[in-house]
């Protein structure tokens, strides 16, 4: 399908199929598309654990406020934020200095800029949260291409979440990500505000 009909027809689906399944490799495809999306510095701080196995999944609606959607999605992935990304930039952006993309002299001036700029937590966590929300959201147009429907999820306790999956102080759970088979009883999509509501030229005092 084309990528204007893909934005244009996705939902956030609360319903899935229970008792279905996607293959690692399907699960893997996803991210691979995700991790097309944008970052900072190229820092990638986007990190996936996927849930798929039903004793897992109770453990995960424990601490999800006992959403049904957990248990019926095929998948659902814990998006995680690396808050300290920019303590490993050297390292990531010496892969694009070994494919001939950028040179050394490139990589330890992003990587000067980035030591400052994340300096403190606040931008570290805001970080966090703008590039995995960007890899989610490619995650989600990739599914609808595939013929799936996701579901982003903010309903959960982020401290429950790292208890139960084992997951570190460096990672922020920024969102849960239901992917699967749609059932019947999703809403369609509801009604966006105009372009004119949104949309401004050269300055932001008229917005609504």
């Amino acid at each position: 399908m084309h990528t204007l009909g893909i934005i244009n027809q996705r939902i956030s689906a609360n319903k899935f199929a229970p008792d279905t399944s996607l293959s690692h490799t399907v699960i893997e495809e996803l991210v691979a598309c995700a991790t097309q999306a944008p970052s900072s510095f190229n820092q990638q701080h986007w990190r996936f654990v996927a849930i798929t196995e039903p004793q897992d999944k109770e453990r995960l609606k424990a601490v999800a406020y006992g959403q049904q959607k957990v248990i019926d999605a095929a998948v659902t992935f814990i998006v995680l934020g690396d808050l300290l990304a920019h303590t490993k930039l050297a390292e990531t952006l010496g892969r694009s200095v070994k494919a001939g993309i950028i040179d050394q002299a490139v990589v330890d001036g992003m990587v000067g800029m980035a030591g400052q700029m994340y300096a403190n937590p606040a931008a570290q966590r805001d970080e966090a949260i703008r590039s995995a929300s960007l890899a989610a959201m490619t995650l989600m147009l990739a599914a609808e291409a595939k013929g799936l429907v996701s579901g982003p999820m903010i309903g959960f306790d982020p401290e429950g979440v790292k208890r139960e999956f084992q997951i570190s102080e460096r990672y922020l759970p920024v969102m849960l990500l239901a992917v699967g088979y749609p059932a019947p009883g999703n809403w369609p999509r509801k009604v966006r505000l105009s372009v004119s509501e949104v949309l401004t030229y050269g300055t932001g005092e008229s917005l609504a």
